[in-house]
């Protein structure tokens, strides 16, 4: 069997550049490599976009592999995809059917979970919204302090200024499915992550019989240490040509 396609999913807060380091080294060892943009409206809908994007831009065997909100969004796409082989959550979201984010941030010491949450995120209106609904944005102190501490000040201001913001919404919609009960995964965890606390991603992998990798690295570990991911998804993908 001939390597995999490799379909990463970038998270809220980011688009496809965030996986720029991890695409490049996966490339270089013969991969195809997509990075599709996540249109983070809501999960039902960006798993659509995702699994419509994954049927017409592959053949043959797929990985997925999804940051943070694109743990939900692949965990939900992948049931309807047959060339799906393998799973890959880096700092993630795992859920299971019926878990929404803010579900699973919950109680979770996430830096995200406050009483106020304008203290760390802008919110905004925007066209089209539903009754009660708007997007988040980071602030930029959230950035610097909470969400990618391990990066330059220089990358931090591009995450700021690049930032594509989640609707509320997302984040309060449970999963429909979870992808996993079926296939083989493996996790990233990032021990320095403050806005998915290690604790609560080691809980969520185990739940799903992930493999996992562990590195100290901010929420950004693929940004910060793009080998530690480079490293899970070859070992997916070797798995998938087993």
């Amino acid at each position: 069997m001939g390597k995999p396609s490799i379909v990463l999913v970038h998270g809220a807060w980011a688009d496809a550049s965030s996986w720029n380091a991890v695409a490049s080294q996966l490339r270089g060892q013969g991969f195809t490599v997509l990075a599709p943009p996540n249109p983070l409206r809501g999960v039902a809908s960006d798993a659509e976009y995702l699994s419509s994007f994954v049927s017409q831009r592959t053949s043959g065997p797929v990985v997925l592999v999804g940051h943070s909100y694109g743990g939900v969004v692949i965990s939900n796409a992948a049931g309807g995809l047959s060339d799906v082989r393998a799973l890959v959550y880096v700092n993630a979201f795992i859920p299971a059917e019926g878990e929404s984010i803010f579900q699973l941030l919950g109680g979770s010491g996430s830096a995200l979970d406050v009483p106020d949450p304008t203290t760390v995120l802008d919110i905004a209106g925007y066209p089209g919204a539903p009754e009660g609904d708007a997007e988040a944005f980071l602030k930029p102190d959230t950035v610097f302090r909470l969400f990618a501490q391990d990066l330059s000040e220089a990358d931090g201001w591009l995450i700021v200024s690049g930032q594509r913001p989640i609707t509320l919404s997302a984040n309060a919609t449970p999963s429909a499915t979870a992808a996993w009960r079926t296939l083989p995964s493996w996790a990233v965890i990032g021990s320095d992550d403050l806005v998915i606390p290690a604790g609560t991603q080691r809980s969520m992998a185990e739940r799903a019989g992930s493999k996992t990798f562990e590195v100290a690295g901010s929420h950004v570990s693929m940004v910060s240490h793009p080998d530690v991911t480079v490293e899970a998804i070859l070992a997916a993908a070797e798995h998938v040509g087993d």
